[in-house]
């Protein structure tokens, strides 16, 4: 296999959720791989925030569409203006803990609406213009959380695992089509979004004792993963769910 079977360059990827977090890390490595990238969320000012800070990187490679991925006549209307998508990345998601029996039934479906019923819909229509191409890459960020369960974010795990399942259902229906649909599970990542916990030193200790690396992953670890996935040197590779997690479901 040669370098250029990782070659994305030129190729037009969305990445939902991507104002910040690892979803801009995510769309950072497709601009640093040559990729045209879309990103999007719901409110149009951090989002060109992001489209301007990883313009630098690849000017003029870089836009930005803002759409809220649980509406399905705004995800028609948003991708309408994306124009036709070669790597989606689903990274659009929320996370709301509670005990289960203090669980608020709005959170729970809102958790259902963002994790779950976002890919579904932005799958579907994205994956009619990569049927009609005959090739396309879904990936698809999924959780340590779909395998290993913790305390106060039981539905939260319930969505995880729910797209690891869409994840299998769409390679079923795809796979035939060229389309190569793929999960990737990250473990505990410092980011932004997990600074709180990251400056718990007891959860911190927790997580570097539970984690064979011994430490929080970092972004930047996710980079090799997605870029695999998005290039044609997984084109055999569909249907599957790629922990990152420092080995922390391989163990007790």
């Amino acid at each position: 296999m040669s370098a250029s079977s990782f070659d994305i360059t030129g190729a037009r990827a969305l990445v939902t959720g991507s104002s910040q977090g690892i979803g801009k890390a995510l769309a950072r490595s497709l601009v640093e791989a040559g990729a045209e990238v879309v990103l999007n969320a719901r409110r149009p000012e951090p989002l060109e925030a992001a489209r301007a800070e990883l313009d630098e990187l690849g000017p003029g490679r870089v836009r930005a569409v803002a759409f809220d991925v649980t509406d399905e006549a705004d995800v028609c209307r948003g991708l309408a203006e994306v124009g036709p998508v070669d790597i989606l990345v689903n990274n659009a998601g929320m996370q709301r803990r509670a005990p289960l029996p203090d669980f608020p039934t709005a959170d729970f479906d809102a958790l259902m609406a963002t994790n779950v019923r976002s890919v579904f819909l932005v799958s579907r229509e994205v994956s009619r213009g990569m049927i009609e191409r005959g090739r396309g890459k879904i990936i698809v960020i999924a959780s340590v959380q779909s395998e290993l369960a913790r305390p106060a974010i039981a539905p939260y795990s319930a969505t995880k695992g729910a797209v690891r399942m869409l994840v299998k259902g769409m390679c079923a229906d795809l796979a035939r089509h060229g389309i190569c649909v793929n999960a990737i599970a990250p473990g505990y990542f410092a980011t932004e979004l997990t600074q709180a916990l990251v400056a718990d030193e007891q959860f911190t200790s927790w997580v570097e004792t539970r984690t064979p690396a011994g430490r929080w992953g970092q972004v930047a670890d996710l980079a090799g993963t997605l870029l695999w996935l998005a290039s044609p040197a997984s084109d055999f590779v569909n249907g599957q769910t790629i922990f990152v997690d420092g080995g922390m479901t391989a163990v007790l």
